[in-house]
């Protein structure tokens, strides 16, 4: 371990506070076991008097919110077992303290903080995803640097703080103590939301770094800081402001915490889907004589995408649930997408027909 010497009594305790903190992390992750995934916290960047990235046409504020609460929405109608709490709904201001303070009140399983970039060229454009850490290049540190910088709008902030100041190089040390808690756990999901962007989005990928956020000092559970991309190029910008690029962006969001769910459980011993067979049901949206890429339009129209092979062709579809007058209205939104959707009946993973189904429910 690196030991770091403090010219003044007030960073040693700053370091020594740090230290605590990071040893009750450790502890929570080994001598608390956790069974079920239920608590997703998603955090907003900026708000308020703080509008975050200015672009050319939006403010950072705006673009993070809509696509925040898009987040909370796919999570809520296709993952109804998790708990989404919101560090804000609206354009409100919430020091960095609270976000965090936020998350463990509620016991979180998973912290999300999203922000859109901006740097001075504007030729750089993509998406990257940080944890918690020590910086690794000046680039990263400027980053942390600017998204630190909201706590100039807090009242003493210097105290609330312990004097940390987001613009000194030097208060960055204590990072490097509180790294390792959570962090295979971040690093896992910050790899899964960058193969999204890059797979289903279309993103560039500008990879999985480390930085000193202060958002994600305080979390006592696995913490990412989503960078969506850079208002300071002009076709990022319009992507991030569209209602469409909004929904890609929180699509890809959401099947991440979707399939860092099913790892999370599966590591705490639960079992994938070994349950009774039933009915469920679900939207045809397409079909293909051949595996459909990746980037296909059909991933990036719907949040959750399912395939089955049926007679040598390649069948997709989405919204999964048991009740028939629920998936009568989830066809009804999917048409709107796609008119020649149709309901489509399985027993486990076998399918079956609307009327067999029936049949069995009744």
């Amino acid at each position: 371990m690196t030991i770091y010497y403090c010219n003044t009594r007030k960073h040693a305790l700053n370091l020594f506070s740090v230290l605590v903190l990071f040893l009750m992390s450790w502890s929570i992750v080994n001598g608390q076991e956790k069974i079920r995934f239920k608590t997703v916290v998603i955090d907003p960047g900026h708000g308020g008097k703080d509008s975050g990235a200015q672009g050319s046409k939006a403010n950072e504020k705006d673009i993070v919110l809509n696509v925040a609460l898009k987040l909370g929405e796919y999570i809520n109608e296709h993952l109804p077992e998790v708990k989404v709490v919101y560090t804000r709904d609206k354009d409100v201001f919430i020091p960095l303290d609270r976000r965090a303070e936020i998350a463990n009140e509620n016991k979180a399983d998973l912290f999300i903080s999203i922000h859109a970039n901006y740097i001075s060229k504007p030729s750089v454009y993509g998406a990257e995803t940080f944890v918690l850490g020590n910086h690794r290049t000046n680039e990263q540190l400027e980053v942390a640097k600017q998204e630190n910088s909201v706590i100039l709008y807090e009242e003493d902030y210097s105290v609330k703080y312990e004097g940390f100041d987001p613009n000194s190089s030097e208060s960055y040390i204590m990072f490097q103590l509180m790294q390792f808690a959570f962090l295979d756990q971040s690093q896992n999901l910050a790899g899964i939301v960058q193969d999204q962007f890059t797979n289903r989005v279309g993103r560039k990928n500008r990879g999985v770094k480390q930085a000193g956020f202060l958002v994600l000092r305080k979390t006592s559970m696995p913490s990412i800081l989503v960078e969506l991309g850079f208002l300071s190029n002009k076709v990022e910008e319009k992507f991030m402001i569209s209602e469409e690029g909004q929904t890609y962006l929180a699509s890809a969001l959401f099947r991440s915490v979707r399939d860092y769910k099913t790892q999370f459980e599966l590591n705490n011993g639960i079992e994938e889907v070994k349950k009774k067979e039933k009915v469920t049901y679900r939207v045809q949206v397409a079909s293909s004589p051949k595996k459909l890429s990746d980037n296909a339009r059909v991933y990036s129209q719907f949040p959750n995408v399912w395939e089955y092979i049926e007679n040598n062709k390649f069948k997709y579809t989405t919204g999964e649930t048991s009740d028939y007058n629920e998936i009568l209205k989830i066809q009804d939104d999917v048409r709107t997408k796609i008119a020649d959707a149709f309901v489509v009946a399985f027993l486990g993973e076998e399918r079956i027909s609307l009327d067999k189904a029936q049949t069995i429910t009744k």
